[in-house]
Order: C-alpha cells, then structure tokens, then sequence
C-alpha cells in the first residue's frame, strides 16, 4: 500500500483536517519533536488505497539569515551586507527540530499533499517542506505527479472536502515573491539598524532603546506617526464666531436652526449680521423638502477592515487581532482571515453560513426573517482574486470562545448578517428660515425601515426630533439669537485604524504584515498607545524621522516601499524576473546606506538637542580596570558602563538589575565585579564588564559572567563554584550563587533552572571533593545552631546535593523569573520562550549522572 504525506501549518489545522478527511477514524502518535501530531488512517487517492499521514509545521520551518562572521556587528561593515555577505536558510526554531521530524515521517511515502494556508507565506513554506521532505521520499517511476497542493478557505467539510478533490500545485512565483522579500528585508534592515544602533548608542545614554531599527515598511509607518506630530505641533487655532438661532415650533418644543454661512474669521462682520437679525421677532419659512435616502450596508469583510474595526471599536490592538482571528480560523469558527477581498463569488453559498446562526440567542430573530424572506445580494467590492471574504462558518457563544475571542467573532458574524441584509432607509427633511436678511436651515431624519442597522446598532440613523409640517410663507416666532465664539481645533494624534487605513493607501505592507510593522514601532519604543488607542511618537521616533527627512526622505516616505511592493507582486504573478527585482532594489539602497553614512552628522545634530551625552548620563558604580577611575551605570536600555576618560562602553546583561559587587576585582584586568539579579526568586552571579565584552579564553563567548569563566583559580570562576551537569539541559552546569545567602541558591549557567537549598544555613562552600556517584563536587554546609536540621547537635555536612539522603529534603528545584538574555540569540533574535516558574520538569536521559544512576534531585522531580 502506498503513503501519501499531508503537512498542514499548525498542529490544530492537522487534527480538524484529518478529522474530516477521515470522518474520525484515524489514530494519533506525538512526533519525535513532541510538538507536532501525526494522524494516520487508510483511504483512497488517484483511484488506489493508500495510506493517509497528516501532520503539520509549526509556521515557517526556515529563516533566512547570513553565515558566520556576517552575524557577528563588530566583526563587518554593514555595508558589505547589501552585496558580498553570504546569506543561508537555517531552521526558524531549532528546538523543534522541524526539517528531521519532516524528514522521518516523510521517508518511504509516495505522494505529498500540502494544506498550509492558501497565501503567499503559505506558497512559500510549501518550498520549505518540499526542500526537506522530496529527498527522503520514494522515487517516482514515469513522470507520475507526487506533489500536490490544497487550496481552502474555511475549515468546513465541505470546503475541505472540494478542497481533496481538486488539488492543484504549489505556486513557485509567489513563493520567489517572500524570498525575495526576506532577502531585501534582512539586508537593508540590518545594514541601517546595525550602523544607526551603533552609533547613536555610543554617544548618547538616555535613548531607552536597546536596537535603533530600521525597517523598509517599518520606517514608513512610524513616518505616518511624526506627520501627525508635526501637524499637531505646527497647528495655531484661529477664533471665529458662528449665529445660533432658536424657533418655537409648538408650545412644548423649540428647533435649533443652523446659519447658511456656517462660520466667519472676523468678530465685526459677525457682530454686524447678529445685529440684522437680533431685533427679528419672526422666521420665515423659504423652503421645505422631503427626501427618502439609504445607508448603504457595508462591503464584505476583508482583513485591514477587521483590524481597523478591532482597533477603533474592540479596544483591540492589530496583532492581537489578528491572532485571535488565526485562532478562530483553525477552530472552525471563521473562514481564512487573511483576504484582501471584498466580495463574495457568485458561486458562494450565502445561506450556508447563514443558517449556521438560525438558532443563536442573539441574532436567530433577524436571520431567520432574511431566510423566510430572502436575502439580499451583498454589494459588489473588491476582488483581489485570493480568499473570499471573512466569514462565520459556524455559531458559537462567550461560553465556547472566551471574551476576548467571542468580541470579534460576534463582529465577523454581525458584519456578515448586515452584509446580505437590505440597506437602512430614512426620510431626511429640511426646512430653510429667513431672519433678517440671513439664512438658517434645521434637519430632521425618521427611520423608514431600520435595515442591516437592527444587526448592526452602533451604524443606526442618529435618532432626530421629527419636524413640524410645513410651507413656504409659514413662520415662526424667534425665541433667541446669539452668536458664539469658538477655535479651530488641531488634529488628534492618528489613532491605530487611522494608521492602518494609511499603510492601505500607500501600500505599506501587506494585510497579514501591517499588524507586525505597528507592533514594531511600539516595541522600538518609537510610539506609545495612548487612551483610545493612539499612537503617540516618543522623542526618539520623532528625532528619527526627522533625521531621515533632513538626509533622505526617500528612507521614510512611503513611494519607494511602495514601488518596491508593487514590484514584489509582479514576481509573484511571474511577470517580473526575481534576480532583477532583488539586484536592483539592493543597489538603490546600498547607495542611499553609504549617502546616510556620510551625512549622519545632519541627525546627529537633531539627537544631541533631544538626548544626554554617555558622559553626562548615568551614576557611579564601579572602578574602570584601566584608569581606576569610577564608571557610570547606564539604566535606561540598553543598560550598560561607559568610562568617560578611557571613552570606552561595556555592554551589560538586560533585564534585570545591577549593582556592585563587594568591590571585589577581576583577577584578569582589575576592573570591579558588578553583580546581575533577575529577582530573589531568581538568577544572580557576578561579571567583570571587561571579560563580558572582551572574552579572555577561547571557550568563552561575549556575554559571559564569572558563572561561566573557566579562569582555573578565580574564587568566582566556574572553576571554582561548579557543582555538577544541570537536570534539565545538556550543556549548562549548576553553579553556587555565593551572594544568595542565608536563602541559597544553586543556578545552571545556561538554562533558567533554580535550586532553593538550605535555608537559613550560615555559610556553603563548594568542596574540592567529588561525590563517588555521581562525580558532582560536593558542598559542606554550615548551620545556624538554632535552625540545624543535621541531627543531635551538628552543625556541619559535606554531602553532594544530587545523591546526600540529608541534602535531598533541603532542595527544591523552580525556574528562574527570567533568563540571560544573551542566551536567547541576541537583540531581536528569540530562540524560544522560558519555561513557567515554579514548573516542575521531566529529567531527560541525557540529563543523568555519568553513572547511570538518576541523581535523587532529578529523580524527586520526574
């Protein structure tokens, strides 16, 4: 019997596939990678039985980054970034161990169906797949087809089904396209971040920022920002004055008329036309209509719609939007949520999803009407040809989704509903007065037939007091005129759908990466959300854009992008070669890097009027080994020691916090020791600032603290404070924490793992002896008299912490607060998220003694 191999794009999308595909019958095994599920059941494809394996990938199973000394910033100029640094594809999460995982469970199949999402970051990880999978996989006989691709929009059997049927192939245009766009991305991105970052950082110290990014989208988008700034700080309000005028209609009611002229600048002519009218007792009636008008329902839902609506009316920020969209999609409740689409095929089945919501408590009364009475056609939009609108594809309630979730859904199905039912009508009456010589005019609307607003309230007509019925030559009696003065008012500063509306406009991003680019920019501290969810520049966004504007500001406005998009999807259409698209891109930037390298002067000048120079920032805190004077402690991001005679900076470990240590000297270059704490619950060991960013011995890496130096005699050196191979991770090893006491603690150098130990003891140093189990050094604890839990009345234990029966009731193993973040691959590059505190861990073999013998600390614990 022959395999086909199905690869999804997230493990839940796998299950509800195979699921439908198997009507049930199939049976589940975890991967080797312990993430990812493997659902096998039998069935038939291209007319034969064979064997059915879905799984998934966990998003992008490949990254793109540059090879060996390119990643390293001291190491080359950024600008050989744009041409001469090699780049590779390196697994995006190397913990999942994804590309082998793939390759075990595709070795000896003989077809591959591929499920990911039907866009172009889809199309894209299609390739990666192919590339780790058709290698392993049986050799084809005749040119027969082995590679297929699924094309769906909902998560529904019907649509997954059809979607079985008719399978096509994967798209190779649209997946140079996302190459094409890493590859420019990570090349500019890094070359103007990598200079920017250096050199404003080693001259200012009040930045808080650990990474002055650039980004081609990025940039643009804060631009959008600095604009309304600027308006907002470049506005001066004017006076004008405005006549108000009041008519009795009945006894019980007045009308409120508004003036003709609307408003005038100058406070004498209006004073002149009050005067024509004040001794008015009567208005005349010139004119009266009667209009029956229509607010139209909205377009089908598309996703810059979505976010738009999440922002300005769910008080939900893009990204989170859109995550909870995604989690929505692979649940089944809502179709794919990434479409640029505003309108639904002719062939779409409308009263499908509709009868979906016939029973639901809060809208079952109106859907049911526009099923018994029929629906009406949703209006023509847009279609850019890729996934239907966003769609409900199945009822759900709070109790089922949650808050969050539920607040959305009920938007996408309130939207759908107004989307096929019948347009708001009302009647719109006008009267027109005379007083005086002057014009006024009242508006009045009465709700015909209230439409998609009953589904859709807050788009309701604005309940108005109906008006008196009428003719010309009627009047009414004045019962007041006044004029008013008022002020122009300055912009507000863009709210994040006003933004989003922009980056539309000028083809800034694409609808699944503009949540990102504004997510950035509030990451890079470059912008605040403000109350209502505005974005506000904070002083280093603004003297950057600036900057740009001063220099080139072709770096921040949106037409080059925008060019460049447009080029992009010319690739993905095939119309336009992707070498040519890619060369030509990078030598207009690494022309305008090298003209913003030679100019910087001109933003420097704007930084040193909103910034504090490194000399004059920071406090005092420990001696500089080469002059012995004191060197300032840096706290805002990224924190770091700047010694203003010798001009030199040393990077710190971010956050946590850090404060001198003992004033105690590095036996290697004097410098004082500065102690790193991530919290009492957490991780702290000694560093001397200078081996940290000068590494004294070859197994070292920059970053490193005394936990980790391998000096031999150092009395803070691993050497010295090292007990044994740490529980959990392979690499790293569990070091004394001397400063930790009388609450001890026992810390791994490379993972976040935390052992509590003898509490209360007076004092624990780590012996030269080794435990004859399991090899770890052994620690000889001395206790209070009054808290000694040794019995009789000892006060003192040498035992090894692994395998000593009294040690084992005084340790209790957690997970740090936090982990070194030079651990997690370097600003912007995380490699995975921490483990829960206080979560107790699974020993792995690996994690053994070399004995064989499971240490009674690992052993507690499993």
């Amino acid at each position: 019997m022959r395999t086909v191999l199905m690869v999804a794009e997230k493990p839940s999308l796998a299950q509800s596939i195979a699921k439908i595909l198997s009507r049930g019958n199939m049976s589940s095994r975890k991967g080797l990678n312990g993430t990812c599920s493997v659902h096998e059941y039998t069935g038939t494809f291209a007319g034969q039985p064979v064997r059915f394996k879905m799984t998934s990938v966990c998003g992008h199973v490949m990254t793109l980054d540059f090879l060996g000394k390119y990643n390293k910033w001291d190491k080359v100029d950024p600008a050989e970034l744009f041409s001469q640094a090699p780049t590779e594809k390196k697994e995006a999460n190397p913990k999942l161990n994804m590309v082998k995982f793939l390759q075990v469970e595709g070795k000896g199949c003989d077809y591959i169906v591929l499920w990911l999402d039907c866009d172009k970051e889809g199309e894209n990880i299609c390739f990666e797949v192919l590339d780790a999978v058709l290698p392993i996989m049986n050799p084809t006989h005749g040119g027969e087809k082995t590679v297929f691709r699924a094309r769906f929009s909902s998560i529904t059997d019907m649509d997954i089904c059809a979607a079985m049927a008719r399978l096509g192939e994967p798209d190779h245009n649209e997946a140079l396209s996302v190459d094409a766009r890493q590859e420019l991305d990570l090349r500019i991105g890094c070359a103007f971040t990598r200079f920017q970052t250096k050199y404003f950082q080693g001259k200012y110290g009040n930045l808080d920022s650990s990474l002055i990014s650039f980004g081609p989208c990025q940039t643009p988008t804060l631009g959008f920002c600095v604009e309304r700034h600027d308006k907002i700080q470049s506005f001066k309000p004017e006076t004008y004055w405005v006549l108000q005028a009041k008519v009795n209609a009945d006894k019980d009611r007045s009308l409120l008329l508004d003036w003709d002229r609307v408003r005038v600048f100058d406070r004498e002519i209006a004073q002149m036309f009050l005067n024509m009218t004040k001794l008015e007792k009567e208005a005349q009636v010139e004119a009266t209509s009667r209009k029956e008008k229509a607010k139209q329902r909205p377009l089908a839902l598309n996703t810059v719609e979505m976010l738009r609506v999440a922002s300005s009316s769910l008080g939900m920020g893009p990204q989170h939007a859109m995550q909870t969209a995604e989690r929505l999609y692979t649940q089944g409740y809502i179709s794919y949520p990434r479409t640029e689409t505003t309108h639904y095929p002719e062939n779409f089945d409308l009263k499908g999803p509709l009868r979906q919501q016939a029973n639901h408590p809060y809208w079952a009364d109106t859907v049911k009407r526009l099923l018994t009475e029929g629906i009406n056609r949703p209006r023509k939009g847009h279609d850019a040809g890729d996934h239907p609108p966003i769609t409900p594809m199945r009822s759900a309630t709070e109790a089922e989704l949650g808050s969050e979730a539920w607040r959305l859904y009920e938007y996408i199905t309130r939207h759908f509903i107004a989307t096929v039912s019948y347009d708001c009508k009302y009647l719109q009456s006008t009267i027109s007065f005379r007083i005086g010589p002057e014009h006024f005019t009242c508006t009045g609307k009465t709700v015909i037939s209230p439409g998609f607003t009953e589904i859709m309230p807050w788009q309701s007509v604005p309940l108005e007091e109906s008006l008196p019925t009428c003719q010309r030559g009627d009047t009414f009696a004045v019962s007041e005129i006044k004029m008013l003065e008022k002020q122009t008012n300055p912009p507000d500063y863009l709210t994040e759908a006003e933004l989003i509306t922009l980056m539309e406009k000028h083809g800034i991003g694409t609808d699944a990466s503009i949540p990102v680019h504004i997510n950035n920019i509030c990451q890079r501290n470059y912008v605040t959300v403000e109350s209502g969810r505005r974005l506000k520049p904070t002083n280093l966004g603004i003297v950057l854009v600036h900057g740009y504007y001063k220099i080139d500001a072709e770096l921040v406005l949106p037409t080059i992008r925008s060019a460049v998009e447009k080029q992009l999807n010319l690739i993905a259409q095939g119309k336009a070669d992707y070498r040519q698209v890619l060369g030509h891109t990078l030598d207009v930037f690494k022309r305008k890097f090298h003209y913003f390298v030679d100019s910087i002067a001109g933003m420097d000048e704007l930084m040193e009027v909103s910034f504090s120079p490194l000399a004059a920032t920071g406090k005092p805190l420990s001696r500089c080994g080469k002059c012995h004077r004191f060197m300032k402690y840096i706290q805002a991001k990224p924190s770091r020691l700047h010694c203003s005679h010798c001009d030199e900076t040393y990077t710190l470990p971010q956050n946590g916090t850090i404060k001198l240590y003992k004033e105690l000297r590095c036996p290697l270059d004097d410098f004082e020791l500065v102690l790193w704490s991530s919290g009492s619950r957490g991780k702290s060991y000694p560093l001397c600032p200078y081996c940290a960013n000068h590494p004294p011995f070859r197994d070292m890496k920059k970053g490193m603290g005394c936990n980790e130096c391998t000096h031999p005699t150092c009395q803070h050196s691993l050497s010295m404070l090292g007990i044994g191979q740490c529980v959990e991770c392979e690499s790293g090893v569990l070091v004394l924490d001397p400063t930790s006491g009388p609450k001890w603690k026992v810390a791994c150098n490379k993972c976040n793992v935390v052992a509590h130990c003898f509490e209360n003891a007076y004092r624990v140093r780590v012996s030269a002896d080794t435990c004859s189990t399991c090899e770890a050094a052994l620690l000889a604890v001395d206790f209070n008299k009054a808290k000694s839990p040794l019995p009789g009345d000892e006060t003192q234990h040498t035992g090894c912490v692994f395998c000593d029966p009294i040690f084992q009731e005084l340790v209790e193993l957690k997970h740090a607060a936090s982990c070194h973040p030079m651990h997690r691959g370097g600003p912007g590059r995380r490699q995975g998220r921490g483990r829960a505190r206080g979560r107790r861990p699974t020993v792995k073999p690996s994690a053994r003694r070399p004995k064989d013998k499971m240490s009674a600390l690992a052993a507690y614990f499993v």
